[in-house]
């Protein structure tokens, strides 16, 4: 079993930066990709980002070159570095314990608004 924490979000303007982080605890060895993912009101949650075990990462291409993804071992935790934010990344965001919606585990997900 494994638990997932994002840390809260906010309210950005827009040009804004935002830094996520998410702490998971429970059976850390079995965990090996961790994804972000994000809900906009009315639309399908979507990937994000995300870092394999192999540290190999991925973005969306509406993303890319804005986010960031990180992992920090050391303190068992994953970030997602948000710059150049724009309203259109108004969305609930989760991260998971995988990069496909069919991840095991998944945060209860933290709300990030940017104001044009």
């Amino acid at each position: 079993q494994v638990e997932l924490a994002e840390s809260e979000g906010g309210l950005v303007q827009a040009g804004g930066s935002l830094r996520l982080s998410c702490i998971p605890s429970g059976r850390l060895d079995t965990i090996n990709n961790m994804g972000w993912y994000r809900q906009a009101p009315g639309k399908e949650r979507e990937g994000v980002s995300c870092i394999r075990g192999d540290e190999s990462i991925v973005y969306s291409d509406s993303v890319k070159g804005r986010f960031t993804i990180s992992r920090d071992n050391a303190k068992n935790t994953v970030y997602l570095q948000m710059n150049s934010l724009k309203p259109k990344d108004t969305a609930a965001y989760f991260c998971a314990t995988g990069c496909s919606d069919s991840a095991l585990y998944w945060g209860r997900g933290t709300q990030v608004n940017v104001s044009s």
